[in-house]
């Protein structure tokens, strides 16, 4: 008999699907078409995106429902971070084909700011200082942003949730005065994304390999943030070279991306027989599109 764990995603799963298709193409011809059930996702299709006459994501198809953890492994330049820049709007890509919906609307159609607003959410590699700002006070600017014009963020309402999360996130409540990333160290950055990625509480969170710079200590905070947030209302799509952070956030589904495609999916043991073998061996497959949800 099913626990009420595995009752209740059952339950989520149904209340989120409805049953979409993807045509996936290879040299400009339908090769075959996969159907997945899901609603409520990040869906890509056939995706190519160019930066200086260059192409560097090449016919990538993925869907991420929410409820789920994605992780995408993939060696330097295959294009990972590139996806995760045109998922959150950068305008220095162009999508040259393909599509990108959110729960059914077309993402690419939407400026950065409205793609966050209605749910994107992307944790940077390098994330940015901003002197002067504290933690508390640029969360607030942010949260108020989400809020419909004309509507004040209630000051009592935003520190109770900001306790809340922190005491979630296992923090502790100073951290909130220091000024955005000043003088932080990695793993101080990567809590800071956490924290913002809490309290926002996107539709679907892209960490962009959250885990670059960390120690293991370090590595150890961000997953057990990223772990208590997870659930049946985000979908989180993580980007990542090394399977060690897989050890602490257990994905779903792995992809591996080289060369601007997907060219291998499973489970989590697919990241383990990435470490034992390399990803030369990914490589081999590169001249093959493949795609799994």
């Amino acid at each position: 008999m099913a626990n009420s764990a595995q009752v209740a995603k059952q339950k989520a799963w149904r209340l989120n699907s409805f049953s979409t298709r993807i045509n996936v193409r290879k040299n400009g011809k339908s090769d075959y078409i996969l159907s997945f059930t899901m609603m409520k996702a990040l869906t890509i299709e056939n995706l190519r995106v160019m930066i200086a006459d260059q192409e560097i994501v090449r016919g990538l198809s993925l869907a991420v429902p929410r409820g789920e953890v994605h992780a995408i492994m993939g060696p330097n330049g295959s294009g990972k971070s590139t996806l995760a820049k045109v998922l959150a709007g950068h305008p220095d890509y162009q999508v040259t084909a393909g599509s990108v919906t959110m729960d059914g609307e077309n993402l690419l159609e939407l400026e950065p700011d409205e793609r966050a607003r209605k749910g994107i959410f992307l944790a940077f590699q390098y994330p940015s200082e901003v002197p002067g700002v504290t933690i508390a006070n640029f969360l607030r600017a942010a949260t108020q942003s989400r809020l419909p014009e004309g509507e004040e963020l209630e000051a009592t309402d935003y520190y109770a949730k900001l306790y809340e999360k922190i005491e979630l996130l296992g923090m502790d409540r100073s951290f909130t005065s220091r000024a955005v990333n000043e003088g932080f160290s990695g793993g101080e950055k990567k809590r800071t994304e956490i924290l913002q990625l809490a309290m926002l509480e996107p539709k679907y969170a892209i960490l962009d390999e959250t885990d670059s710079g960390l120690d293991i200590d370090a590595l150890k905070t961000v997953a057990h943030g990223v772990n208590s947030l997870r659930g049946p209302d985000i979908g989180i799509l993580l980007i990542t070279h090394y399977q060690r952070i897989l050890n602490y956030i257990v994905p779903d589904h792995v992809h591996v991306m080289v060369q601007g495609r997907i060219v291998r999916g499973g489970g989590k043991e697919l990241a383990l027989e990435l470490e034992e073998r390399g990803y030369d061996w990914a490589r081999e497959a590169a001249g093959e599109m493949a795609l799994t949800r």
